[in-house]
């Protein structure tokens, strides 16, 4: 059978849980709820843990506590495999960072990409279809890809040399967000602390014919002069991009495509959604349920609608917290190992 295909027959196995993630499923107990909709993981930047809970907050457990973490900050799931799938930045001037791997117990912990494959990876991805593990590089100044192993490390973007442009961090790759249906990756370029220097880019996922990963000519950028773009979702359905902004502690989106000739820098239909985080990071849609979830480095989880109401804390004080996913239905409850 093609891989392909073989690829879409898993994808359909791995998503099929997800029929259950309707609001409809939130009738009755709480604690129902949360047996049958999954688990929140995060990430402890400072604690180097991963870390889950209940989607109320509740049922608060480290999973990974030290080991084979050193600094995390990107957490995907691949829900073929079962994996939490995370990013290590290692330290930001040395060329160490890894991506990790455990189960959902937060056993077996691997080293997928060891270090010097990876300068300092931030938000991660996993690409059910192509069976692939995308980040952003941050002072590496790139994007990158790789198998679910760990093997064929790719660079797709590059968008500064490390060592001749160290430092200029409007060169920074932090967020990424991947629209499957289009093959498009989308990321952020933090650009200095709050100094409004922070753009939103995209790209396809294959680097055109004849091209290299510096000097890519499909490369759109859709906003510029943000105050300092983190992590990045879509909602492709809708064809909304969301993403959190630690210039002003927001959680904002606006639409992912934008008429010919926009001025990125002049866009007037930036949607603030969620106001006064402590240091805006993580973000996660649990688009089923049409909710968002999101982290800051002063140790909240929160959530809100997708339009922003309703936003309320799950969490606080649990240190400095960066990336969050949900992971819907596993197939037992490796969560109570």
């Amino acid at each position: 059978m093609p891989t392909e295909t073989v690829s879409m027959i898993d994808r359909r196995k791995a998503l099929a849980g997800l029929g259950a993630l309707t609001a409809g499923a939130f009738a009755g107990s709480r604690a129902a709820a949360q047996s049958t909709l999954g688990k929140l993981v995060f990430l402890n930047l400072g604690g180097n843990k991963v870390m889950s809970c209940d989607l109320d907050g509740g049922n608060l457990r480290t999973l990974v506590d030290g080991q084979g973490s050193a600094a995390p900050d990107g957490l995907t799931f691949d829900p073929v495999s079962q994996r939490l799938i995370w990013t290590n930045m290692g330290g930001a001037s040395v060329d160490d960072g890894t991506v990790m791997s455990c189960n959902l117990s937060g056993g077996d912990v691997k080293a997928l990409v060891a270090k010097g494959g990876t300068f300092t990876p931030k938000q991660a991805k996993y690409d059910i279809d192509r069976r692939r593990i995308y980040w952003s590089d941050r002072e590496g100044m790139r994007i990158q890809r790789c198998n679910p192993d760990g093997s064929n490390v790719e660079t797709l973007v590059q968008t500064g040399d490390p060592v001749a442009n160290k430092g200029d961090q409007t060169r920074w790759c932090v967020g990424i967000a991947l629209d499957y249906s289009r093959s498009q990756i989308y990321w952020t370029q933090k650009g200095g602390d709050n100094a409004g220097t922070g753009t939103i880019k995209r790209c396809n996922m294959e680097i055109p014919y004849g091209e290299t990963p510096a000097n890519r000519s499909d490369i759109k950028t859709l906003f510029s002069n943000q105050p300092e773009p983190i992590d990045l979702e879509i909602d492709p359905r809708a064809r909304k991009l969301y993403w959190t902004d630690r210039g002003d502690n927001t959680v904002c989106r606006a639409p992912m495509d934008v008429a010919a000739g926009t001025d990125p820098a002049t866009r007037t239909d930036r949607e603030v959604l969620v106001r006064g985080l402590r240091e805006a990071i993580g973000i996660y849609l649990d688009l089923p349920n049409k909710r968002m979830f999101y982290t800051s480095l002063g140790g909240e989880v929160g959530t809100s609608t997708l339009d922003g109401k309703d936003a309320r804390l799950l969490l606080t004080g649990q240190g400095s917290l960066t990336g969050i996913t949900l992971v819907a239905n596993p197939s037992r409850d490796y969560f109570s190992g």
